[in-house]
């Protein structure tokens, strides 16, 4: 039985240009100890998708309009704010994008990091001080006893991800969702993050969501992949069927832009165009003017919707959907 059932999540921004289609009808399970992938470029509507489970959304100008997200028998998008607010940073923790703004920079962070502690397990201050030092040794900053009383700005970009790590995982939460947690990390430190994320995953049995624009860090790190564009999941599956069976000309020009896949002396590759305006409704694929494989007919006038093609595969391409494979080239 999944930990996570995520039904039709619609979330708009309704702004003075019009309404923003942010997440338009995202639906995903989530297996206990599995990591799924949610990819996609800036804007697709990872992160969205995610705060709106959350709680998280700003209302107004946000609104979630539609959808089921059901933990455990309760449904976080509609359920009473106390009950959400049990659940958020007791059984569903966040590791948020950006460390440097996340901390608050005018408490230490101690304070930081035994409050989740005081709130939902109504322990003293003495016993929470000393899970907070355990979680600094576990992230693996030095000297955690004399460092857990230092401010944010008296740690490194490297050290202030760990302690959001530490921060989220104190609860021992049964899901993790983790927003580009090293995007902003140098390759060394990024290495050692998803890592200690993994190590106390195994320890835990913790569930993660792992959001990210990386493909790279994806195969290597997630069981499942949800490739997202313009709002909407337009490929999910198993991490190798998505890798090496992709089928869907989004998620295969991502592949394809990948660095360390391109040939010595070619240019990078780049898909052509920029996103599409959210703001705008789609008569058909959302895709369709970047597409290199699109044809007028349905793609410009149909709109797409998940299509199961194997078990652990699914595609919303019309071409895909239609055709064989190996007949379509980009």
């Amino acid at each position: 039985m999944p930990l996570l059932e995520v039904e039709n999540l619609t979330t708009h921004f309704h702004t003075r240009n019009g309404i923003v289609r942010a997440v338009d009808g995202v639906s995903f399970d989530l297996e206990p100890g599995e990591t799924l992938g949610i990819v996609g470029e800036s804007g697709s509507g990872k992160s969205v998708t995610c705060y709106s489970i959350m709680g998280l959304i700003p209302q107004p100008p946000g609104r979630i309009k539609s959808g089921t997200a059901i933990f455990d028998g309760t449904d976080l998008l509609c359920c009473p704010k106390e009950t959400l607010r049990n659940i958020r940073g007791k059984r569903i923790s966040m590791i948020f994008q950006d460390p440097m703004t996340s901390l608050n920079p005018y408490l230490r962070v101690s304070t930081q990091l035994i409050e989740p502690l005081l709130i939902h397990e109504k322990i003293d201050k003495k016993a929470a001080l000393n899970r907070a030092i355990a979680a600094l040794e576990e992230v693996g900053i030095q000297d955690a006893p004399k460092r857990v009383h230092f401010y944010p700005h008296e740690f490194s970009g490297g050290m202030r991800q760990r302690v959001m790590i530490a921060m989220a995982l104190i609860t021992h939460p049964e899901i993790l969702i983790a927003d580009e947690p090293s995007t902003a990390l140098d390759v060394t430190v990024q290495a050692q993050i998803l890592d200690l994320i993994k190590a106390r995953q195994k320890d835990l049995g913790t569930a993660v969501i792992f959001i990210t624009h990386d493909l790279a860090v994806v195969a290597s790190f997630c069981d499942r992949v949800n490739v997202m564009y313009a709002g909407k999941i337009v490929e999910s599956g198993v991490t190798n069927e998505i890798y090496y069976r992709s089928r869907h000309p989004y998620t295969l020009s991502l592949l394809k832009s990948i660095p360390s896949l391109q040939e010595k002396g070619h240019d990078l590759y780049t898909i052509p165009g920029i996103p599409p305006d959210l703001s705008n409704e789609f008569a058909g694929c959302p895709f369709y003017e970047r597409c290199p494989v699109s044809k007028e007919d349905p793609c410009s006038n149909t709109q797409t919707a998940l299509k199961d093609l194997q078990p652990d595969h699914s595609t919303s391409c019309h071409r895909y959907q239609l055709e064989d494979p190996a007949t379509i080239k980009l």
